[in-house]
């Protein structure tokens, strides 16, 4: 006999924030009437962490904070033991999405080395000689929301303002400048600037802006920091065109960004690079920091 079960949320974006009351329905379908041992519904908001293998048996200390850290957990008895009816049977459940005492609802977040999730889990138990039917689902958190002020961050890369760059007789002469619009700012919004190629001796073969996430694991005894990239995204193909304002235009990935996050025991911050690849080979990089927030 074959039985199914899904978990629907009334959202159909399956977006909620800390206070907000999950509603949705579990839906069972059956060919014939079943009996079943109790039906449960669990939520449980989780921050795994792990360590990159470059960083494994650093610290000792760190196996003992990479522990998962529970966010929320929260569980519904939805139905006693009993007898199912044959088709399909709707069951309505309204859940708080409340943080346990002394966490917070921190914004879902798929990472390299931190995990932020939000499942919902149902389960039905049908005896000792029949396996148990569950199905579990992902929702998505979104932070509170939270104001910043930004400024506009002005650059110019030259061989002189370059970085460990110990030989610059061997690096063609080149001006690049440009402007980032903010170094705050909104997730839900595109992250613009410009980047003009003032001059370049050899040619050039592509412009390219990098998003980076920098995730920091550990405790005080130590901590691990990984930078990862995100997305590269070609802004300016082949030997552009000189003194043009090329413009920056960037859409930040749900899941993989959230608003900027520092805690006890891990970080999440975020990088964009510029990046200017010569004919030459030669890679021209400038790095900014940036802050996100969620308004």
């Amino acid at each position: 006999m074959s039985v199914t079960m899904d978990v629907v949320l009334k959202r159909a974006d399956k977006v909620y924030r800390d206070g907000d009351l999950v509603k949705g329905v579990v839906v069972i379908k059956s060919k014939d009437s079943f009996s079943h041992q109790g039906i449960s519904l669990s939520i449980d908001g989780n921050v795994s962490l792990q360590l990159s293998a470059k960083s494994v048996g650093l610290f000792e200390a760190f196996y003992n904070s990479l522990k998962p850290i529970q966010l929320v957990q929260y569980n519904v008895e939805l139905g006693k033991s009993g007898k199912m009816p044959k088709g399909e049977t709707e069951i309505p459940f309204e859940i708080p999405l409340k943080p346990k005492p002394g966490q917070t609802c921190y914004e879902t977040y798929h990472g390299v080395f931190v995990n932020i999730q939000y499942i919902i889990k149902c389960e039905m138990k049908r005896g000792a000689f029949t396996k148990d039917v569950q199905k579990a689902i992902e929702f998505i958190v979104e932070a509170s929301k939270k104001t910043d002020s930004g400024h506009e961050v002005p650059f110019t890369i030259s061989p002189a303002s370059l970085e460990n760059l110990k030989d610059r007789k061997g690096v063609p002469d080149f001006l690049v400048e440009g402007k980032l619009s903010s170094s705050v700012c909104s997730i839900t919004k595109p992250f613009t600037g410009e980047i003009t190629v003032v001059r370049s001796d050899a040619p050039v073969k592509s412009v390219e802006l990098q998003l980076v996430r920098v995730e920091t694991c550990g405790c005080l005894e130590g901590y691990a920091k990984d930078a990862t990239e995100i997305q590269n995204i070609q802004i300016g193909e082949g030997d552009v065109c000189r003194g043009f304002a090329i413009p920056l235009y960037m859409i930040f990935p749900r899941l993989f960004t959230c608003p900027t996050l520092a805690t006890d025991n891990f970080k999440v911050e975020f990088e964009v690079n510029v990046v200017i690849v010569l004919n030459t080979g030669d890679l021209i990089t400038e790095n900014f920091p940036i802050k996100l927030l969620r308004d």
